[in-house]
């Protein structure tokens, strides 16, 4: 077998985003808590990702409590998955140790950012806890899940971290930026955090590309299965969340349940989740544009094939 050549570093892209990780560099004490509180008065999740409005048997206060529960788990999320992509990224700068510097200090710089922004994610854990009822649970284990998707091939892991920086991306841009009834505290964590992660996409397609012109199709074949078991896997973490977070809102809520609103709340949650963590970054026009330059027809039609029973649940 012929070896694959690694094509050349494109080192003007990865020394962009070392300008810009410097320009933009943030303190999480002095910008982004600067000595704040939660707001319990105020919504933390847009409704456009909540999907609070199906659950319109709630009143105004409820509906309040359904965005803190799932902006709560929202941020519990991002520290979950910065876990593996800060060590997938330490591991994929090892082809630069001997090579391209630049792209090198890139990638150091954004293995320091996602560290960051794991202390930054378990620190308002801690300070949305407060004020909120006892009982809430975040059940996957950052480290379990983060040993669990390492286990998958590069490509895969890769492809599925440019699917999580990208969605990132979408939700500020599109819920989060512009929905003035957020808590200034939490918008705030997301605008920050929002900042960093769009250099870390750049990087992440940067690595994607890299990583795929190394494959043989046998090996790009099999990646494939990879990141549709690792899809599969998330979804299972978001079934078993989205009943946990379901849980907690009926257990500390004054509304008399009825058997019929359960399921939809059940329901709503996992459609929520689904949509958020999903949907929205295989829907992303740069991540289809990335992943249809690598794959070939039979490999896109078992990804559709895979995500058709997610996306017809959200959809419907």
């Amino acid at each position: 077998m012929n070896a694959i050549a690694t094509p050349a570093i494109d080192t003007r892209r990865y020394a962009r985003c070392i300008e810009t990780s410097k320009r933009i560099r943030w303190d999480i004490d002095k910008d982004v808590i600067r000595g704040r509180t939660f707001d319990h008065d105020q919504k933390w999740l847009p409704d456009g990702l909540s999907m609070v409005a199906r659950l319109n048997f709630l009143g105004d206060g409820d509906k309040r409590f359904v965005s803190q529960i799932q902006g709560r788990t929202y941020a519990n999320m991002f520290g979950l998955v910065e876990r593996f992509i800060g060590a997938k990224m330490l591991e994929v700068s090892r082809d630069h140790w001997l090579g391209d510097q630049v792209a090198l200090e890139a990638l150091v710089r954004f293995t320091d950012e996602e560290l960051k922004h794991q202390e930054l994610f378990r620190r308002i854990e801690l300070m949305m806890a407060v004020g909120m009822p006892y009982g809430y649970k975040f059940l996957p284990q950052p480290n379990d899940v983060a040993n669990a998707v390492l286990g998958s091939s590069t490509w895969s892991v890769l492809a599925l971290t440019c699917h999580i920086e990208l969605f990132s991306q979408g939700h500020y841009r599109s819920s989060i930026e512009h929905d003035e009834q957020l808590s200034p505290l939490w918008k705030d964590v997301f605008m920050y955090h929002w900042r960093e992660e769009s250099q870390h996409a750049i990087l992440d397609e940067l690595e994607w590309i890299r990583e795929d012109a190394k494959l043989s199709g046998k090996q790009r074949d099999k990646a494939v299965d990879d990141l549709i078991g690792l899809v599969g896997a998330v979804d299972e973490i978001l079934q078993m969340q989205s009943k946990a977070d379901t849980e907690y809102l009926m257990a500390n809520t004054l509304h008399r349940w009825t058997p019929s609103e359960k399921a939809l709340a059940a329901d709503c949650f996992l459609r929520a989740y689904r949509h958020q963590y999903i949907i929205l970054g295989v829907q992303e026009e740069r991540f289809q544009k990335i992943l249809g330059g690598m794959i070939n027809q039979a490999q896109s039609d078992r990804i559709g094939k895979a995500l058709a029973p997610i996306i017809d649940h959200v959809s419907s």
